[in-house]
């Protein structure tokens, strides 16, 4: 019977049979459920959901932010304009640029047609030594979820902290103290892994000290056991801290089996890295190029994307373990044909890492993509190969929220922001951009979101309505009829405060693999939207599907 279940699935990524089937989907999910004692069935799709507390003790109007900020080199930014009352609360975003509160994390089972199955709690309170986990609200490029190298697991990112805490998406993490750090706080980042039964294990981590771990992914195939991530790290002065400089970008774990409250973080352990100079370019605020947000592993190569920040390369990059190919060249290539990934950290030279960062190099822009130096219209972040030929790339637009006439003007004429299709050309040896798919994400059009205060925000003058701006977080899958169906996670601008907390949606588009130039009729549609209080983030395959890889 079981068997029967996952055949059914299989038959069930054509999409026009998707609508029509959502009732015997629903069915048939419980059944495998009820069959295997899990919590995930497989071909579903699950949704990472921040939900604020919507406590309006959480901010006492007039304290000094960020917390702790007189104990600080980096001193105070000032005082709280709004109590902890959402959305109101994230106008103190435009005086504390830290500024962000804990929150609980859900992982939502839906059918590929949108049709919730149900909702995972990560655990989130209790006491001490009970193992838990939270993100913070309104951090926008937190909890991706991906799937393991073996595809039984998801992996995503967050801190080891209750809710409601203030500024702990820039505080140092315990092991990396950065005195010039305005947030006077220090907690772990930590690495949950969750099965298809909907089982935690927790691996805590010093890295991204300042700043916030990403994404994850588990390396468990082929005896492997590790896990790389991506993110970023400093919040405070330049040069950085050393210990700052070693804890950013992308790393390289040890998964934990141990309690959190047994585990003993030490030295974060980077995997790879990039440098501007790489390029021609000269040196900037080292350890800043390195502000990875995407993360994806595809043929035995691990692919990271930069897409935001006032430093580095805003493009998609692979990294050469094997030094082949990166070191020493003009910091753009291709993944050689016989790559392996990663198994031990990156052998740096510390003796120079506050003139060459984490040298030596061992990352490369992938060919095609841009080099162009602090960009203002490239912002990538989730990447999707559907084949070895065939490459998908979030753009989350520019985040420009200039409103005119009933519509926010800059997200609306992007031309790269949405859903980019990019075709390797085996002549050239390069990557193409074939298209961008936008129809259907409605850029820049206002939307009503039940709950929100209407008119403009009287911190920013322009309204509380959210539209789209682009895509972050992505997957995909392969149907049988030559297409890929292509799901992906909005991003917003509004007049809020924090444009991260605007509650956003998840999407999805069906496009013809064989194209090379924008088909007509293709278009997204919104399969469901972030309630009040809500934010969506990440969006993977269950584990144990076919597709999502």
């Amino acid at each position: 019977m079981t068997a029967n279940c996952v055949k059914n699935f299989d038959r069930l990524h054509s999409s026009a049979r998707r609508l029509a089937m959502v009732s015997i989907f629903v069915f048939i999910g419980f059944a495998v459920s009820s069959a295997q004692n899990t919590y995930f069935a497989p071909n579903n799709l699950v949704v990472s959901r921040s939900v604020y507390d919507n406590n309006p003790n959480n901010v006492t109007v007039g304290e000094l932010l960020p917390p702790n900020c007189q104990a600080t080199q980096g001193g105070c930014n000032g005082n709280a304009v709004n109590d902890g009352t959402y959305p109101y609360v994230w106008n103190n975003n435009l005086v504390d640029g830290s500024f962000g509160i804990t929150s609980k994390l859900f992982l939502d089972q839906y059918t590929p047609a949108g049709a919730l199955i149900n909702s995972l709690e990560v655990p989130n309170s209790g006491p001490p030594q009970k193992d838990h986990m939270v993100t913070s609200f309104s951090s926008k490029s937190e909890v991706a979820l991906n799937l393991s190298t073996d595809g039984q697991y998801l992996t995503f990112m967050g801190y080891v902290s209750a809710i409601d805490n203030l500024d702990v998406s820039n505080s140092n993490t315990p092991g990396v103290l950065d005195p010039t750090n305005p947030v006077g706080e220090s907690y772990y980042r930590a690495v949950a892994l969750v099965d298809a039964k909907g089982k935690f294990k927790f691996t805590e981590t010093n890295a991204y000290s300042g700043n916030n771990g990403r994404a994850a992914i588990l390396n468990n195939t082929n005896g492997a056991n590790f896990l790389y991530t991506a993110g970023n790290a400093g919040n405070g002065g330049n040069p950085q801290p050393n210990g700052i400089i070693v804890a950013a970008g992308a790393q390289i774990l040890t998964p934990q089996t141990k309690a959190e409250i047994a585990q003993r973080p030490g030295t974060p352990t980077p995997v790879a890295s990039f440098n501007i100079t790489q390029l021609g370019d000269s040196h900037d605020k080292i350890g800043k190029d390195d502000n990875f947000r995407g993360l994806r592993i595809f043929n035995n190569v691990v692919y990271y994307t930069k897409g935001s920040g006032g430093n580095g390369v805003n493009t998609v990059y692979f990294v050469d373990p094997s030094l082949t190919v990166c070191n020493d060249s003009n910091g753009v290539g291709l993944p050689a044909a016989n790559a392996i990934l990663p198994t031990t950290p990156l052998a740096y030279d510390p003796t120079v890492l506050q003139t060459k960062g984490l040298d030596p190099n061992n990352m490369c822009v992938l060919k095609g993509f841009p080099t162009t130096l602090k960009s203002t219209t490239s912002f990538p972040f989730g990447v999707w190969f559907a084949n070895a030929n065939t490459l998908y790339v979030s753009d989350e637009g520019n985040g420009t929220n200039t409103f005119s006439n009933g519509i926010y003007t800059a997200a609306a004429s992007q031309p790269t922001a949405g859903l980019q299709k990019w075709i390797f050309d085996s002549v050239t040896g390069q990557w193409n951009l074939a298209y961008v798919l936008q129809s259907g994400l409605q850029l820049g059009v206002p939307y009503t979101v039940a709950g929100y205060p209407t008119g403009n925000n009287p911190a920013t003058g322009l309204p509380w309505s959210p539209g789209a701006d682009g895509l972050r977080n992505i997957t995909g899958v392969v149907n049988g009829d030559g297409t890929a169906t292509i799901y992906g996670i909005t991003s917003t601008v509004s007049g809020n405060g924090d444009q991260g907390a605007d509650p956003n949606q998840l999407v999805a588009i069906t496009d013809n693999l064989s194209a090379t130039t924008l088909p007509t009729g293709e278009s997204f549609s919104s399969l469901l939207t972030a309630g009040f209080a809500e934010v969506l983030r990440g969006v993977s395959f269950t584990p144990g599907s076919s597709g999502g890889h």
